[in-house]
C-alpha cells in the first residue's frame, strides 16, 4: 500500500524536459496571444486577457506534467478545481475560442508533442488571422450600445437627439425604451453603427449638449466613453 501511495507522487519526468515543455508552452502562448492582437476588432481590448493566455498555455502545460499517466492525480485535480468557483462572464465568442486554442497548445506541450503544438499553433492562428481579414464568412459589423435619459417635460423632441444619431451613424434601432424615476424621465436604448469610431467623443458631446438628455453612455462589449 505504501508503494502504491508513493507512486501517486512520483513523476517521472527530468528538468530539462519539464524546461522545455514549458519553453514550448510559452512559444505558443505567445504566438496565440499576437494572432489575438491581429484578428480582435473594437475598443474593448485588454492587455490583462492577452498575457493571460500565454500563462494559461505554461499553467496547463504544467499541469499535464504533473498529472502524467496517473489517474489518482487526474482526480485530485479535478476535486481540487471543484473548490473553485470561476464567475468571469465571457462574452466574446471569439475570447471563448482563444482559451481553448491556449489549453490545447498547453495539453500538447505538456505530454512533449512539440511539433504539434507548435504548428497547430500557427496553422490556427493563420486560419483565424485570414478569416478574420477576408469576410469570408460574415462582413464585420461593429455596433455599440448607446444610451441616455430624456428628462420629462423637456424640450428634448424625437427629431431633435434622432437627427445626432443620423448625423454620425450608419445604422440604428432602438432596442428599450422605460420610464424611471418618480417624473416619468425616459430611458432609451439603441444598438448604433458609428461611421468613424474616432467621432464617439464628438458624438457623445453633442447629445449632452442638448437640453433635457442626460447621462448619455456609449458602450462597446464592458468599455463605455
Amino acid at each position: 500500500m505504501l508503494q502504491d501511495i508513493g507512486q501517486i507522487f512520483q513523476i517521472s519526468i527530468t528538468i530539462t524536459e519539464i524546461v522545455r515543455n514549458l519553453l514550448v508552452a510559452f512559444l505558443c502562448g505567445m504566438l496565440i496571444s499576437f494572432f489575438y492582437k491581429i484578428t480582435y476588432h473594437g475598443p474593448g481590448y485588454m492587455n490583462t486577457f492577452v498575457n493571460a493566455m500565454t500563462l494559461l498555455s505554461m499553467i496547463t502545460a504544467l499541469v499535464i506534467m504533473v498529472i502524467g499517466n496517473n489517474l489518482a492525480r487526474a482526480f485530485g485535480l479535478v476535486g481540487a478545481m471543484s473548490i473553485i468557483r470561476f464567475r468571469t462572464a465571457v462574452k466574446e465568442t471569439q475570447d471563448i475560442l482563444y482559451i481553448f486554442f491556449s489549453l490545447a497548445a498547453g495539453m500538447a506541450a505538456g505530454v512533449g508533442l512539440h511539433f504539434a503544438a507548435i504548428t497547430g499553433t500557427v496553422l490556427i492562428g493563420g486560419v483565424s488571422v485570414l478569416l478574420s481579414k477576408s469576410n469570408l464568412i460574415a462582413q464585420s459589423r461593429k455596433e455599440y450600445l448607446l444610451q441616455f435619459n430624456v428628462q420629462s417635460g423637456s424640450k428634448a423632441d424625437e427629431s431633435i437627439y434622432s437627427d445626432v444619431i443620423e448625423k454620425y451613424c450608419k445604422r440604428s434601432r432602438i432596442v428599450n425604451a422605460k420610464s424611471i424615476g418618480e417624473n416619468g424621465d425616459l430611458e432609451l436604448s439603441y444598438y448604433v453603427s458609428l461611421k468613424n469610431p474616432k467621432d464617439s467623443s464628438r458624438f457623445i458631446n453633442e447629445l449632452k449638449n442638448i437640453e433635457g438628455i442626460q447621462h448619455v453612455n456609449l458602450f462597446f462589449d464592458e468599455e463605455f466613453f
